[in-house]
This record gives structure tokens, sequence and C-alpha cells, in this order.
């Protein structure tokens, strides 16, 4: 916990600890393992890429901490996703903007 806030957790993590989890004990509980089967579906990309995608991103003096794992956790692939991503906030991205957050999704997320 930072500042009585918790710390944001990306989807690649919460598989891996998930899995860890899983070897350690005979029986996870339910809501493990939906978490196990819903991280594993949609954890897009391996951990140290996640990782450094939040870095670069939390560089970028419009990004907080909580959208940083928010994009990398979402992947975005498009103008459109950041969009979304970004719907709930008072501010607009402009295009530029956009255009670097695509920039580093896209660095990170080659196939």
């Amino acid at each position: 916990m930072v500042d009585g806030q918790p710390k944001p957790v990306s989807l690649v993590e919460v598989k891996n600890i998930l899995k860890k989890i899983s070897k350690d004990r005979k029986d996870m509980l339910y809501e493990q393992k939906i978490a196990l089967e819903h991280a594993t579906k949609f954890a897009k990309l391996p951990a140290k890429k996640t990782e450094d995608m939040i870095k670069e991103l939390e560089k970028l003096e419009f990004i907080t901490e909580l959208y940083a794992y928010k994009i990398a956790d979402l992947v975005p692939q498009n103008e459109e996703d950041v969009k979304t991503i970004f719907a709930k906030e008072r501010i607009t991205l402009g295009e530029n903007d956009i255009k670097k957050i695509l920039d580093i999704v896209r660095k990170y997320n080659i196939e």
C-alpha cells in the first residue's frame, strides 16, 4: 500500500500469483479458480513485457499509475480503444497523446 491506497497489480501478475497458489495448495477457493481462468484467458503479454510497458507508460506526464496498468492489461489496438479507457476522465486526450500510447503498446505487443 502506498499512501493508504492499494498498489495496482497487472492481470499477468494475478495469473502468476494464482498459478503459484494452485501449485502450493491442493484445493483453491472457487473465486481463485475463476480469477485464474479469467487471468489466463485475458492476460495478453508476458510479465516482463507488461512490466516494461507500464514503466514506459508512466513516463508520459498524462498517465497515472492506475491508467498505465489498465492500458497494459487491455492492450488497446486503436484510437477508439484508448478513448474508451479514458472515457470516465475529465481530461480529453489529444491525437498526439493517443498516438504516444499506441506507439508504446505496439512496441511491446509484437506477436
